[in-house]
């Protein structure tokens, strides 16, 4: 990396999904060790920018709405704000830009930016066409694990290089956190290949309560709340609570004792803020996306061989105790 490292202004995009987000917190830590006086800005989706936020080495936060945007892509409301969001951008002439992101979308966003380019090259990158869109493109293994992906095209493109184990950047002692001794039991997902059956939560969620915790069953749809009130319904002590911004949720979840929960954003949420934590694999690979973090996990099950209850009561027990 050249030029005044001390003032240097880098731009790191990476906007969804959640746990992509959070899988490129430890880079962003790492970065600011490095460089310790740069000015680091994160462009990312609306709804993560409130736990983007937290982490203490972003200076500035760029919000897009791509997942809006995309549903009313020609009515004149959504390209001015397009347009308002691009010049937001533009006003800033950066030294670095990095797309830890890898998408086509998140390229050209990356080539309307305003400074050097960094990304992967095309065959470390998830759409290869994106590659064109860089300056300088690095070479990162697809057969690393996510984290580790961002650290190393993190350090190849601003100079440095990564070492140690992964920090999120977030202390879940610095959380306002409820009061009470509960577990957090994240069902939900986006893809039905990777939820975990109803009768099994119902089963773990008997034995949790009986050993004397509160459940919570957080969610984000409509669909996911249903979800959430069958479930509540079915089990002593457990409540469904509002939606909240990522910032509340990610009190909440630092202040349980516990939290059980399939491939979805806020397990690796609940990893990177050290809650003791049993993953449940059940349509995705834990090899390469698997949770990580500095406090208790388990992970459990892998593609098409979802973990049975009985083995999932026994790793949240060993937890709640």
């Amino acid at each position: 990396m050249g030029g005044n490292t001390a003032m240097a202004e880098i731009l790191f995009i990476k906007t969804s999904s959640l746990g992509d987000v959070i899988h490129h917190m430890p880079a962003m830590t790492e970065a600011r060790a490095a460089l310790p006086g740069a000015r680091f800005t994160w462009l990312v989706e609306e709804a993560f920018a409130p736990l983007v936020r937290l982490h203490p080495a972003v200076d500035a936060v760029l919000p897009v709405a791509w997942r809006r945007w995309r549903r009313s892509l020609y009515l004149p409301q959504t390209l001015a704000e397009i347009g308002r969001s691009l010049r937001a951008m533009r006003a800033q002439c950066y030294d670095e830009i990095v797309d830890s992101q890898g998408l086509l979308r998140t390229a050209v966003i990356t080539r309307l930016a305003r400074g050097r380019r960094h990304g992967y090259d095309r065959s470390s990158i998830r759409e290869p066409l994106a590659s064109l869109f860089y300056d300088r493109r690095y070479t990162v293994s697809r057969a690393l694990h996510a984290v580790e992906r961002n650290r190393r095209l993190c350090g190849l493109a601003l100079g440095y290089a990564p070492h140690g184990a992964p920090d999120f950047g977030l202390d879940r002692a610095r959380f306002e956190r409820p009061g009470g001794r509960y577990a957090v039991l994240l069902h939900a997902t986006a893809e039905p290949r990777k939820l975990w059956a109803e009768p099994n939560w119902i089963a773990l969620g008997q034995v949790l309560a009986q050993g004397g915790l509160e459940l919570v069953l957080p969610w984000g749809t409509e669909a996911e709340r249903a979800r959430s009130e069958r479930l509540a319904g079915a089990l002593p002590r457990a409540r469904v609570p509002e939606r909240a911004p990522l910032d509340r949720v990610a009190a909440l979840i630092a202040g349980a004792a516990l939290v059980v929960g399939v491939d979805t954003g806020l397990l690796h949420l609940a990893a990177a803020l050290g809650v003791p934590l049993v993953a449940i694999f059940a349509g995705s690979e834990p090899g390469l996306t698997a949770p990580v973090g500095a406090g208790p996990i388990t992970v459990l099950g892998a593609r098409g061989a979802p973990p049975g209850v009985e083995e999932v009561v026994v790793a949240a027990e060993e937890f709640a105790r």
